[in-house]
């Protein structure tokens, strides 16, 4: 499953050496851990390759890698595919427990990084600092294409671990209309802020360095920092979620009023709904430069929209761009235009399948279609408007209660870094609301209140409200919602 005799295309590695003949000396990836041009990116990947090699890894073989954003990440993920391998990506501040379990899914060849002992078991184990010998060949190796391009982890909001196989062989064929939606252009630079053992920044590296991008990779996100970033290497294109779009709208005026952010092409979100004062507070201040997609790890179907696009369709995620979406009711029938229910997709007919799913089932119906869980609905001109996962919702006393409304409304106030609204039992009134809130500065709950008033009905205030100084929020910019929820029940 690693030649072009199975899959075809134009093996990912080759685009690479490609890219590192053209331009040997122009930067590929900088990360604090020092930068790598075109060329030494090429030469460490086939160095490692072999070291994987020598350790066991054939072809179609799983590799877990549990590193931390870093250039050694990245080598990894291009040595993987240099030998027909599949890269698993894995964060490094998983759970013990969570990340043995995820590991056992997929039963890796090897394990990169720095893990306990139940967690390798006897597979073949590189540290986290593994260096290939300056002996090792550098040479290219033979062009070889991996069954499937990544295997990353799902996000983890519900239920036990699951490992998502991409459906996708390791060709540029495969990568580049992902690529095109993602809006990253050729040469360019590209700075990635979030953990690139999520697949929404694991993505973007890949295709940032396939289209000839000098790929930045900050090791953990800081707002400041970021827009030094910015101006520092003439960033083109952002990846961001919610969290990041945020924080750095929360950073004080004059921090903001300084950045330089006149290389920006494109600001990229996705992961999370953003709030539509947020966005719009971006699109004032950089202009109507950003992009977002509406998808899953899982790639069945998905929805994109522009800047432009946006401001005349407010709080969409855009139209449908590949496969198929409808929401239905409880009964499954399809809903018109402005008709509220749950969100399904399917793959575009005489497509192959896009994934295959280790550790659990797809919540599917028996013609196909598959459903992320997520509540929404269309507008007359085919735009999609999400509201919450229908296992986020909150019944109160009859009447449904939106987590995200409150959220993003309490995201208004000064004080507020971040928020999570979730129900808890009640006898009266069946749940009651509750937000869990990180300040960013002194407030107190009766101040909140108030200033909910203004904007919340007053049946979807909370009746609660608790403060926190932990995140509320995991690397990938999602609430756990399910786990905050337990945890006070």
């Amino acid at each position: 499953m690693s030649d072009d005799d199975q899959h075809s295309g134009t093996p990912l590695p080759v685009r690479l050496a490609e890219l590192a003949a053209e331009g040997p000396d122009i930067p590929a990836l900088t990360c604090e851990d020092g930068t790598l041009t075109r060329a030494r990116l090429e030469s460490a990947a086939n160095r490692l390759a072999r070291d994987m090699l020598a350790a066991g890894v054939r072809a179609g073989d799983f590799t877990a890698i549990v590193l931390g954003n870093s250039t050694a990440f990245v080598l990894a993920e291009v040595a993987c595919w240099k030998i027909g391998a599949v890269p698993q990506p894995l964060s490094p501040k998983l759970p013990t427990a969570e990340l043995a379990e995820i590991v056992a899914l997929t039963g890796p060849a090897l394990v990169i990084g720095d893990v306990p002992g139940e967690v390798t078991g006897n597979r073949p184990h590189l540290p986290a600092g593994h260096r290939s010998s300056a002996q090792q060949d550098d040479s290219p190796l033979p062009p070889a294409i991996s069954p499937a391009w990544k295997a990353p982890a799902s996000g983890g909001s519900t239920g036990r671990p699951k490992v998502i196989v991409s459906g996708g062989a390791a060709t540029v064929e495969e990568i580049d209309p992902a690529a095109d939606a993602f809006g990253i252009e050729h040469g360019g630079v590209v700075l990635v802020p979030s953990p690139v053992s999520h697949n929404g920044p694991n993505m973007a590296v890949a295709m940032g360095l396939l289209r000839g991008n000098h790929v930045v990779l900050m090791r953990r996100f800081d707002a400041a920092r970021a827009l030094e970033l910015i101006a520092e290497h003439r960033v083109s294109w952002l990846y961001a979620v919610s969290t990041i779009l945020h924080r750095i709208a929360k950073l004080p005026e004059p921090v903001r009023a300084a950045a330089d952010m006149s290389s920006l092409r494109t600001v990229f979100h996705t992961a999370a709904p953003v709030p539509v004062w947020l966005k719009r507070h971006w699109i004032d201040w950089v202009g109507p430069i950003l992009r977002e997609i509406y998808a899953g790890t899982e790639s069945v179907a998905s929805a994109a929209i522009t800047g432009e696009e946006w401001l005349q369709h407010p709080g969409s995620v855009g139209r449908v761009l590949k496969g198929r979406m409808q929401v239905r009711d409880a009964d499954g029938r399809e809903l018109g235009p402005g008709r509220e229910g749950k969100i399904w997709m399917r793959r575009d007919a005489g497509t192959e399948p896009t994934y295959h799913l280790l550790g659990g089932t797809a919540d599917a119906d028996d013609a196909g279609w598959e459903s992320l869980g997520d509540i929404g609905w269309f507008d007359e001109h085919g735009y999609l408007y999400l509201g919450d996962r229908e296992s986020d919702m909150i019944l109160v006393g009859g009447a449904n209660v939106y987590p995200a409304e409150i959220e993003a409304a309490l995201g208004l106030h000064e004080a507020v870094a971040d928020s999570c609204v979730i129900g808890l039992p009640d006898e009266d009134l069946g749940n009651a609301v509750h937000a869990i809130v990180q300040p960013s500065a002194p407030v107190s709950a009766e101040a909140l209140l108030e200033h909910l008033r203004g904007h919340v009905a007053a049946h979807r205030l909370p009746r609660s409200v608790e403060f926190t100084a932990q995140p509320l929020r995991d690397e990938a910019g999602k609430v756990r919602r399910g786990l905050l929820r337990a945890e006070r029940r």
